[in-house]
């Protein structure tokens, strides 16, 4: 049976009752559990698989719960779960419950024991499941709750029972603490041409804020399309230069590329020198120099990202010294059908307005141009060449903050055809795209049979950085079918992703969570089918 796709079957309760005791107590619980659009992650020690909620009216014998037993009909193999544990809170918070029962003697069914009392009005509970080191990424877990036993011998029987979605496997790759790191964030990803996924993000040591701090470039690198990943290596690391200390010579923000004609990998960042405790987006000043004004640096490799070369600085080929800031836009850069090689960039002017834009090599990262701004008050952006052999600019707008009063909610969209000298805006900019204000991922790939299809990637929503989607165009960029979209992880996060083509039947996106990075890999199939 087609597992549905909808909001609609996730939310569908369970409703069960509480039968007579041998006591002869009569009373009723209302029980709801849902599966939750998220991830199960390898090497994350807590999933969230079934939110429960028992509900005890004030009339109602309070009991205590002593067993959960549950099926995982729909999961895609037993063997992938280590262990499946009990959470248990008075609030809706996952993050402030307490482990109340576990067990390693997973089946198709099983049961966890239990010594919970509960409480009349909401009684919260979560099943959360560890899986074993390497599963397959395209196993699933289905979860269902069968019943619960009550310490006076009740049990909560089953009366209906709605299909939810099973939840994807993917891999925790980065997660808060690892290496003694506070936080990572500010994913790119790309897949050379020997087919090795290169992920790149910034390695915040000490604090989740933004440059300026102790922030250096990190790499994860994996040779078997994402299933396992090498050590992290750290590729852009500015130390003490200048005589200041590590958080004086911050270095974040990237964005990778691969050179489809050689295979270098090039890596660009923002390096920002002095500014103690001060944000790069307000701090860096006009000027060129480092201690005036934030630096465009690149690293590359030449051996598919095994050794990195020491930081280039581009600053002076590309900066206008009277721009306040110029950076290139976080996630991936491409390789037009010509060779050119693009970055999507930013700058904020002398009046301390943003811009998208880019910047290009048509020497093979000798020499770097830069565009002219795409559009006022846009930053963080991504490029795609479209099949006439013009570029498409994807872009955030701050128009779509929160606190900004404007009709329009979404992405803007414009295009070039002269390398960035003009720009036009697209027809769908800011109308076909629905987006809060946060970075998002496009990318563009030849079908053999549907011609050119684009990969966009976001939090689907005008407000929050929630329901981190991926949606499929047909029509290069003018439409994004609805039953073509697959909703990845529904609760809030930092939001931001970026898409690789793994190889030609599987997408790859690397995006955040709080505080981490996670990897899941997606075959062509379920955005291509109607997922509706």
């Amino acid at each position: 049976m087609k597992i549905h796709n909808t909001i609609f079957w996730m939310l569908i309760g369970l409703i069960l009752m509480v039968s007579c005791g041998k006591n002869e107590k009569s009373h009723q619980i209302k029980v709801t559990a849902y599966q939750p659009i998220l991830p199960v992650l390898a090497k994350k020690e807590q999933n969230k698989v079934l939110a429960i909620k028992l509900e005890v009216g004030d009339s109602s014998v309070v009991n205590k719960a002593t067993s959960f037993a549950f099926s995982l009909e729909g999961t895609s193999d037993i063997a992938d779960i280590q262990t499946a544990s009990l959470f248990h809170s008075k609030t809706d918070d996952f993050e402030k419950a307490s482990l109340v029962g576990t067990t390693s003697d997973i089946d198709s069914s099983f049961n966890i024991t239990v010594d919970q009392e509960l409480s009349h009005g909401e009684n919260h509970f979560w099943l959360s499941i560890t899986l074993n080191d390497t599963p397959h990424l395209f196993h699933k877990i289905g979860a269902q709750l069968v019943s619960v036993e009550m310490d006076d011998g009740s049990t909560v029987q089953t009366l209906d029972q709605a299909s939810n979605r099973p939840q994807r496997i993917g891999i925790a790759l980065r997660q808060k603490n690892d290496d003694d790191v506070n936080t990572f964030r500010i994913p790119g990803l790309a897949t050379t041409n020997k087919g090795t996924l290169i992920g790149v993000y910034d390695v915040r040591h000490n604090d989740p804020v933004d440059l300026q701090e102790d922030i250096d470039v990190g790499l994860s690198r994996s040779t078997d399309g994402g299933k396992t990943w090498e050590p992290m290596k750290i590729i852009m690391d500015m130390g003490e230069f200048g005589g200041l200390p590590q958080n004086q010579n911050g270095i974040g923000d990237p964005t990778v590329l691969i050179d489809r004609n050689t295979n270098t990998i090039w890596v660009a960042a923002l390096w920002l020198h002095g500014f103690p405790g001060e944000r790069a987006w307000n701090a860096s000043e006009p000027g060129m120099t480092p201690k005036e004004t934030g630096q465009f640096m690149l690293v590359k490799s030449e051996d598919d990202g095994l050794t990195w070369s020491e930081p280039i600085n581009i600053t002076e080929q590309t900066k206008k010294p009277e721009w306040q800031l110029f950076f290139n836009g976080p996630g991936m850069g491409i390789t037009m059908k010509d060779g050119t090689l693009v970055f999507p960039a930013q700058f904020k002017d002398k009046e301390r307005i943003p811009h998208s834009t880019i910047i290009f090599s048509k020497d093979s990262g000798k020499t770097w141009q830069v565009g002219t701004g795409a559009k006022s008050e846009t930053t963080e952006a991504q490029v795609v060449e479209l099949s006439d052999g013009s570029l498409m600019l994807n872009m955030r707008d701050d128009r779509n903050r929160a606190d900004r009063k404007d009709s329009l909610n979404g992405r803007s969209v414009a295009v070039t055809k002269d390398m960035g000298k003009t720009w036009m805006e697209h027809p769908t900019s800011r109308k076909a795209l629905q987006a809060s204000n946060c970075m998002a991922s496009i990318i563009s790939f030849d079908h053999p049979e549907k011609g050119r299809l684009f990969f966009f990637s976001n939090p689907d929503t005008k407000v929050q950085r929630d329901h981190i989607t991926i949606k499929t165009s047909f029509d290069e960029g003018t439409t994004w079918p609805k039953e073509n979209q697959l909703e990845l992880y529904e609760e809030n996060t930092y939001g931001y992703s970026c898409l690789t083509m793994v190889d030609k039947n599987h997408i790859g996106i690397l995006y955040e969570g709080n505080k981490e990075l996670y990897f899941e890999k997606i075959s062509l199939d379920e955005l291509l089918e109607e997922n509706q």
